[in-house]
């Protein structure tokens, strides 16, 4: 080895040690941490998928548009955050696309973001029939993936009595339901309280008499 010209010893040298690389970073850390996460978490690591009626409706971890075929939202659903992740390129791509997750970019002060936070806070007050100052900031402004599947407790609060009334509920059933899946800060302070909206309206579904609303939305 010693014979050979100082370049060469230097590739070789070079190739040995990408060969131990790729195979520690690129098999055993890999194969490793799959693992773990199998093991440890193996829901999330699974992509926390949900399921209803023994078929997969979705993720926890991504929001999903409850709408008809028009894009028009379904007022027995709670509704999501809006969402900029869609195409307008594909027919009833209404949001929540994780083909298109990302943020609209616009700054406080750009006249395009008021005005489209204007008309969704008319298009709600009508929709729930409530006050534009009752309408919290998350109902009218997409999270940063544009894919947030979680709602804030005043969202989900004005959006009770639409819900209650197109199910023919009671408005007390329906806060029950609410208060059952809003989630706390994690470890107590990190993050704010947040309601997951495909699991509360799965578990609305899953009420006596409630599975008929499911199909209509299908």
């Amino acid at each position: 080895m010693n014979r050979l010209p100082t370049l060469v010893r230097q590739h070789i040298a070079a190739f040995r040690a990408l060969l131990v690389f790729t195979v520690l970073c690129g098999i055993i850390y890999p194969v490793v941490m799959v693992g773990v996460a199998q093991l440890a978490f193996k829901n999330q690591a699974d992509g926390s998928l949900v399921t209803y009626n023994g078929k997969v409706v979705g993720s926890s971890l991504l929001c999903q548009e409850f709408v008809d075929a028009k894009g028009n939202p379904l007022p027995q659903y709670f509704q999501p955050r809006p969402s900029n992740a869609s195409s307008s390129s594909v027919k009833n791509d209404y949001g929540c696309d994780a083909n298109y997750s990302g943020a609209a970019n616009l700054g406080p002060n750009n006249t395009t973001l008021l005005k489209t936070v204007q008309q969704l806070q008319q298009q709600i007050a009508a929709f729930d029939h409530v006050k534009v100052s009752q309408i919290p900031p998350d109902a009218v402004t997409s999270s940063g993936s544009g894919l947030d599947p979680d709602i804030s407790p005043q969202y989900a609060a004005i959006q009770t009595p639409r819900v209650a009334a197109a199910r023919h509920l009671p408005v007390s059933q329906v806060q029950a339901l609410v208060s059952k899946y809003t989630q706390g800060r994690n470890i107590g302070f990190l993050g704010e309280p947040r309601v997951n909206v495909l699991n509360l309206n799965i578990a609305l579904d899953e009420l006596p008499g409630q599975a008929q609303y499911a199909q209509a939305g299908a």
